[in-house]
This record gives structure tokens, C-alpha cells and sequence, in this order.
């Protein structure tokens, strides 16, 4: 019963008012990204992306624009390393890019803690089991997050994701966030690829191989 109130009432309740909260202490340091993105990218400063919320229902994620628009001579984007900027590369170091999905928060399309959403495409490839992780809102942060983000394989990720939808709780949503705050502080979960964008989810078939 109060896993169900929790879910439903309590959590998105205090989603709205977390999100909106941080986003005026926050303010601060969004202003200043902006302004160096601006330099930085030219002009260029959102980055926006349909991805899965909860029930696979699509919404448009709103992040910090960290790469530059840049393609070979076949149209195709050059790779990440290639793309990020020095300034994106110290705003994802700190995860600053992930802040604007407050405003996400707010309007209702994800949760401060929950399965990360990624992308369209990817919906097709999951197992029945990984597709599980759709029964919840996406979130900023999340259990496969504060236990090896990029640094772990793609099934390993899935399934922290599917024990977070069973196991959700009060207690394990503060875990996740003041794990999530140690690890960004600390820089924890980082692969070396200085975070970059983890490669492409293949599907299981692909990925075992």
C-alpha cells in the first residue's frame, strides 16, 4: 500500500517541488554554462531528443548542447571525441549537462531518480525483461547510474534498472540521490573514455558477440 503511495502521490509530488527548488539554487551555474556554451558553440546551447518515457510514450529530453554539429563527407556525425568541446567535455565531466532535465521534472516526463532514458530506437532491441524498465518514469539519476554508469556492460545496466522498478522505495530514491551526489563530487563511475557517449545498445544478440 505505501509503495503505491509512494509511487503515485508522494514521489511525483516531491519531484515537482525538488526540481523546481533546484533549479532557482541551481541557477547560478546554468546561467554561466549558458554563457560559455554560447561561446563555445556559436550560438548552439540545447540539446533536445526524443527519447522513452514511462510506457514507452515519447517526450523530448532537454540537455546542455555539449558537441559541435560536425560530419564526414557521407553526412554522418564525426565521432564523440572528435565533437565535444573543451567546454562540454569539463560540463559533462560534472554532470552539469543533465541539470536542465529539471525542467523535465517539472513538467512531468521524468523523475529525479529512475531508470536513465535513452533512445528511440533502442525500444525494438530490449528484451521483455529489460523492456521492464519502462514501467517507471526515466530519471536523472538512477541505480545503474550510482553503480557503474558507463563503466558496466549494457545487460548489466538493464538489470539494475529492472531491480530498481521492483525495488522501489523512499529509501532506496535518498540512496540513489546522495550516491549520486558523492559520485559527481567525487567523479566516481566514470569510464576513461572521459565521459563520452557509451556506445550504441546493438541488441542483446549483437552485444553478446
Amino acid at each position: 500500500m505505501f509503495s503505491s503511495f509512494y509511487s503515485t502521490i508522494f514521489k511525483p509530488l516531491g519531484d515537482f517541488f525538488a526540481a523546481f527548488v533546484l533549479l532557482i539554487l541551481l541557477s547560478p551555474i546554468i546561467l554561466v554554462t549558458i554563457i560559455l556554451l554560447l561561446i563555445s558553440n556559436r550560438g548552439s546551447v540545447f540539446f533536445f531528443q526524443q527519447r522513452p518515457g514511462l510506457n514507452s510514450v515519447p517526450f523530448n529530453i532537454i540537455k546542455f548542447k555539449t558537441m559541435r554539429d560536425a560530419f564526414d563527407n557521407e553526412g554522418k556525425p564525426l565521432p564523440d571525441d572528435v565533437r565535444l568541446t573543451k567546454i562540454g567535455r569539463i560540463v559533462r565531466s560534472f554532470s552539469i549537462d543533465e541539470l536542465l532535465q529539471l525542467i523535465n521534472v517539472i513538467k512531468g516526463d521524468m523523475s529525479l531518480v529512475g531508470p536513465r532514458p535513452l533512445l528511440m530506437k533502442y525500444l525494438n532491441r530490449y528484451s521483455p525483461e529489460q523492456a521492464r524498465r519502462h514501467l517507471v518514469k526515466p530519471g536523472i539519476t538512477g541505480w545503474a547510474q550510482v553503480n557503474g554508469r558507463n563503466a558496466i556492460c549494457w545487460q548489466d545496466k538493464f538489470a539494475l534498472d529492472v531491480f530498481y522498478v521492483d525495488k522501489q522505495s523512499f529509501l532506496l530514491d535518498c540512496k540513489i540521490l546522495w550516491m549520486t551526489f558523492l559520485n559527481v563530487i567525487y567523479r566516481k563511475n566514470i569510464n576513461a573514455s572521459e565521459n563520452l557517449t557509451m556506445s550504441e545498445f546493438l541488441g542483446n544478440d549483437a552485444q553478446s558477440t
